[in-house]
This record gives C-alpha cells, structure tokens and sequence, in this order.
C-alpha cells in the first residue's frame, strides 16, 4: 500500500516502502514425519518397553478423534493379556498436601529396590479456558529423570468420568509395558476419589498436621476408601503436631464399620521432603497386599473393578450414540430453545429427544 505522504499534498516529504514481514517460522525448516504405527508395531514396541511408542498409544487413548479411539481399543485389547501383573496405588489428599513430592520420594525408594514405575497424575483443567497447567514433573526432579520411571499428566478436561475411563485403559498400557508398580494421583479431595479408588489395589491418604482443626480431614466418605493414612510433614518442629494429628485419626478409624477387605487401615507419619519414614510406608503396602491375596479379596476387588468398568464403558458408549445420531443432533437446540422459552419442561423435552432417537435407531 502506498503511503499517503507521498501525495503532491506533501512536497519534500518522502516515505519509502517498508520491508515485508519475515516469516516467524524458517521456510526451510522440515519437520520430522512421525510414523503412523499400526496396531501390532503399536503393541510390539510397548511390549519391549518402548517409552516413546508408549506415549503415543496413550495419547491416542487420550484423543476424542473417533479414528483415534477405535485403534486405541484395538491396541488394548492386545495388550490385556499381558496387562494385570502390577500393584496399583491410588494416591490422594487435600491440595497443598505434598502428593508429587511424596511421589517423588516414594518412586526413587522404589526404583532402589528395581522396581519399573508408572506415575499417571490427573490434572485439574480451567473451566474457563479448558486447559490444563500438566506440571506435575516438575515437582517429581529426581523421579523425573530416572529411566525405569514414566510419569504421565492427564487433563481432567472438565469430564472427571472421561478421563477416569482413560487413565485404567492407561494402566493397562503400562503394565503390558512392564511396569510393576503404578501411581494414580487425584486432583485433590473430592468426586475423583471415588473413580480412582476404582482401578487401584491399595488407596493412601495423605493429610497434614498443624494447619488447624485436624478433625476437618475426618470426612467419612474418603476416610472409609483409605487403606492407609500417612501424616506429611512430620519433620522439625512439626513431629508433635503430627502425632497428635495420626492419634485423632486412629481414634476417628475405629468410629467406621470394618472394610470389607477385613483389613484395619494404618495411621503413619512421614516426611515426603527429608525422606523420613518411607520404607515404613511401603512396609505396610506390601502387608495390605499379602492380607489381601491370602484371604481373597484381592481378586475379588479386581473383579468387582472389571465389572464397573464395563457398566461404566456401556453408559459412556450409550452417551456418544445419543448425542452423535443426527435426528437428535438435528433436533437438540431448537429442543434447548423452546425449554428457555417455557414453552415445554425439561423433562417432556428429555422424553421428547429419546423418543426420538429411539425411533430413529429402529428405522435403522
């Protein structure tokens, strides 16, 4: 565009042309090709523990491209057969609490003793901008660079059930990849404890000590998942706080009907940070595990998870086909809209869409 100053409005003032934008990427730069792997090179290399082609099946775990999906279940469904052989650990407590760093203390005690460790983290995501922070790694330092670790953030993406669903079909993936042990870290103190006590063997509480009313940890509903409870931060001048807090806790255990496990959870102090008290942890998780496999219940509770699972895989299954048929698609905001208007309820307008689609389904 030519500039106005150069009009014959404006003698003796000239603008010359400005030079063109350069383009922020290098025109030559040539980006690798990633190699589209198919469902048996998928499975092979996550056999052999590749870490790189385990990634890539657990983001197309992860994707809701439809495409993506059908091979990630074809992918798993190889990999079950070699899937079932680790312990699962389900790891939970109020933010601020020290999940990752105790991950992080727990996984390098681990990997000392040769063990392979899996760390899924389910990461909250905004309900404004959908997106999630995934730094979980950074406050893993050591466990981070350790060869026989894999740590893996998932987004919650505003679908607690979704990403639930994803992160068992996740373990299995990095059992058939051989690892013996796997974390799953919660967002935190609420409805996404329920579905990860769903797909772990044992379920450990981490609270705090000192930051006030101890009794406000003592909710019945995640007291009576835990298996076992452990006080962070019991270090300095905080030891007798913590012990003051693990005796609340232990009193507050015996108020609760007996697990079905037959187990009695445990009430110990720790310091995630200065690595005080961890073997004792592990101590009590590999006495959980041989309670468990000597009286049954180990299986049973596998086998009860298997059966959620699949209820849960058929509601999700019956969720998508709903909203992706076409006369519902066609119909669901002109619906919305005469619900807004007060020209129908909420609930004539629900029975209005399924008929629908159960009309729909059997033209089919």
């Amino acid at each position: 565009m030519e500039h106005p100053e150069n009009d014959d409005l404006y003698r003796g003032l000239k603008v010359n042309k400005g030079v063109a934008d350069v383009p922020t990427v290098n025109p030559y730069l040539k980006r690798p090709q990633r190699k589209a792997y198919t469902p048996s090179e998928f499975v092979e290399g996550i056999l052999k523990g590749n870490i790189t082609i385990l990634s890539q099946a657990v983001t197309l775990v992860e994707s809701a491209k439809y495409e993506h999906q059908q091979l990630a279940q074809e992918i798993i469904e190889k990999c079950l057969p070699f899937a079932g052989k680790s312990v699962r650990i389900g790891i939970t407590g109020v933010p601020g609490a020290g999940k990752s760093t105790s991950i992080d203390a727990f996984g390098m005690h681990l990997i000392k003793e040769g063990r392979k460790l899996a760390v899924l983290a389910i990461d909250p995501s905004s309900e404004r901008s959908k997106g999630s922070i995934l730094g979980d790694k950074t406050r893993m330092e050591a466990l981070s660079r350790e060869k026989d670790a894999f740590i893996r953030p998932s987004p919650s993406a505003g679908s607690l059930g979704g990403v639930a669903r994803k992160t068992r079909e996740t373990i299995v993936l990095c059992e058939a990849a051989g690892f013996d042990t796997v974390f799953v870290e919660t967002v935190g103190v609420g409805q996404s404890e329920t579905a990860v006590h769903s797909m772990v063997d044992f379920f450990l509480l981490i609270q705090l000590a000192g930051t006030g009313d101890e009794l406000q940890g003592i909710k019945r509903g995640i007291m009576e998942m835990a298996d076992g409870i452990i006080i962070n931060k019991a270090d300095g001048d905080n030891i007798d706080k913590a012990n003051l807090a693990a005796a609340q806790f232990r009193n507050a255990l015996h108020l609760f009907p007996p697990a079905d496990s037959g187990w009695f959870p445990k009430v110990l102090t720790y310091s995630g940070y200065y690595n005080i008290g961890i073997k004792e942890i592990w101590d009590m998780v590999g006495e959980y595990m041989e309670f468990t496999k000597k009286n049954g219940y180990f299986n049973y509770k596998r086998n009860e998870q298997a059966k959620y699972w699949m209820y849960e895989s058929i509601n999700d299954t019956l969720r998508e086909t709903f909203y992706h048929n076409p006369a519902v698609e066609g119909m669901l905001i002109p619906t919305e809209q005469q619900v807004l208007n007060n020209e129908i309820s909420s609930f004539v307008a629900a029975k209005r869409m399924m008929d629908l689609f159960l009309e729909n389904l059997s033209k089919k």
